[in-house]
C-alpha cells in the first residue's frame, strides 16, 4: 500500500514540475495554457450527442506558431460559414419576362437559337460564370450538375400547330463543337375544326459536364415563331453542381 501512495505522490510531482501560474504543462516545460499538453491524446466513452441544441462544438486552431489551440465553436458557425462562403459556387440562376430575341450562332446546330438572358436578369450566382457575348453558362469544374429550363411562348396556347415542330432544348459547346444535348417540343393538338398547340415546356434533369463546357438555353425549330409574341414571352433557367 505504501509503495502505491508513493508512486501517486511522485507522479504529482512529476507533473508540478512543469507548471507555472496555475498553469500544467505535460512533455513540455513552458506551458502557454491552464493545460499544455506536447503530444497526443485519447479520450475514452465519451457520450454521443442525439441533437445539437445547448451543445458547443470543439475545434482545433492552427495559430501562426504552427500550435494547435482547442476551441469551442456554436455548431450554427458552421452552417453559416457554409452559406456565406458560398460553399457551392457554381449556382446560378435566371428569368427573362420581357424583350426575348433569339440568338444564333454559326457553331449552332441547324434550328437552334438561344435565348438572350442577360447577366442583369441573374437571381442568384457569380456574374463570371455567365458571358452576354454568346448567353451561355460556362461549366466552372468537372462533374453532374442539375440543370432546369422552362420556356412559356407568348401566353403559353397558340392557335394552329405550329410549324417546324418547335420546343425548348438545352446546347452544350466543347472544344467548338456544340451538341443538343436535350430538347423538348410544344404540344400540338389538331381536331380538325380546332387546333391549337401547348407552347410551353420545361426541361429538367441530370447531365455530366466537364470544365470549360458552355451551356445555352434556347429553343429548336423555331424559325416560324413570332418576333412580337417573343418579345411577351417568358424564360428561365437554373443549373447547380450536385457531384463530382
Amino acid at each position: 500500500m505504501k509503495t502505491k501512495i508513493y508512486c501517486a505522490l511522485f507522479a504529482l510531482v512529476g507533473i508540478c514540475t512543469f507548471s507555472q501560474s496555475g498553469w500544467i504543462g505535460i512533455n513540455t516545460p513552458n506551458p502557454q495554457a491552464n493545460l499544455d499538453v506536447n503530444g497526443t491524446m485519447k479520450l475514452r466513452n465519451t457520450p454521443a450527442a442525439t441533437s445539437l441544441p445547448g451543445y458547443q462544438i470543439l475545434s482545433v486552431n492552427l495559430n501562426s506558431n504552427g500550435d494547435s489551440q482547442v476551441s469551442q465553436m456554436n455548431p450554427q458557425m458552421l452552417a453559416d460559414f457554409a452559406v456565406n462562403s458560398g460553399a457551392n459556387t457554381s449556382i446560378y440562376a435566371a428569368k427573362k419576362s420581357t424583350g426575348i430575341t433569339l440568338v444564333s450562332l454559326s457553331l449552332f446546330p441547324t434550328g437552334f437559337r438561344t435565348v438572350n438572358f442577360l447577366e442583369a436578369e441573374r437571381n442568384v450566382g457569380v456574374p463570371a460564370l455567365f458571358s452576354e457575348t454568346d448567353h451561355s453558362y460556362t461549366i466552372p469544374s468537372n462533374g453532374t450538375y442539375a440543370v432546369g429550363f422552362s420556356f412559356k411562348y407568348g401566353t403559353g396556347v397558340q392557335a394552329g400547330v405550329l410549324v417546324n415542330s418547335p420546343g425548348v432544348g438545352i446546347l452544350r459547346t466543347r472544344n467548338n463543337v456544340a451538341t443538343l444535348i436535350d430538347s423538348r417540343i410544344f404540344s400540338g393538338l389538331d381536331l380538325g375544326l380546332v387546333a391549337l398547340t401547348i407552347a410551353e415546356s420545361n426541361i429538367t434533369s441530370l447531365y455530366t459536364f466537364q470544365a470549360g463546357d458552355k451551356i445555352n438555353f434556347g429553343l429548336t425549330g423555331s424559325t416560324a415563331l413570332t418576333a412580337g409574341i417573343l418579345s411577351t414571352s417568358v424564360g428561365s433557367f437554373y443549373i447547380y453542381k450536385v457531384s463530382n
